[in-house]
């Protein structure tokens, strides 16, 4: 068993990099990838991840790689970033239950990513993203008129003032 750290780049780049990622996903060699912060290593700010390779995976963990999002929790630093231990224990603590945890960790089937064309980056398995607000459109409106309506009363008192200083009119 080895944690490798390498760079994001290496998780969806093609050409011999794509060639070497899908011989070790083949083999099911990967147990995990966790995804770490930016600025996390001296010399360089690029964000960087985590391969756990298990030749030895347990067998509810065979034809599958555990997805670990890490990238935004972290200590931020003025030259560098840091990993708390809490964020620390939080990972090692996913990885050992490994159950899904909305945004945050979820167990992907080596099917699943050979028809992704053996991309592993985390957000294509993992959705980050927050739900928007619902937009009420009719109360939109309506407010959007009752903002010309006050521009309108608000335009005809300015030019009140302005006539009553012989400036004329907007």
């Amino acid at each position: 068993m080895a944690g490798v750290v390498m760079p994001h780049g290496i998780l969806f780049r093609g050409g011999a990099e794509g060639k070497i990622r899908k011989a070790i996903i083949d083999q099911d060699l990967i147990e995990a990838v966790i995804g770490l912060p930016a600025n996390l290593f001296y010399g360089t700010g690029i964000p960087a991840c985590l391969l756990i390779i298990n030749r030895n995976k347990p067998e509810v963990r065979k034809g599958h790689i555990f997805m670990i999002a890490a990238e935004d929790e972290y200590q931020p630093g003025k030259n560098q970033n840091a990993l708390r231990k809490e964020d620390v224990e939080k990972i090692v603590a996913t990885l050992e239950k490994y159950e899904d945890v909305e945004k945050y960790a979820r167990k992907v089937s080596l099917q699943e990513i050979a028809e992704n064309d053996y991309n592993l980056n985390i957000t294509r398995y993992i959705d980050k993203s927050e739900e928007e607000e619902q937009v009420n459109i009719p109360n939109v409106l309506k407010e959007i008129e009752a903002i010309k309506k006050a521009q309108q009363e608000n335009t005809l008192k300015l030019n009140e003032y302005l006539r009553e200083l012989g400036m004329g009119e907007l």
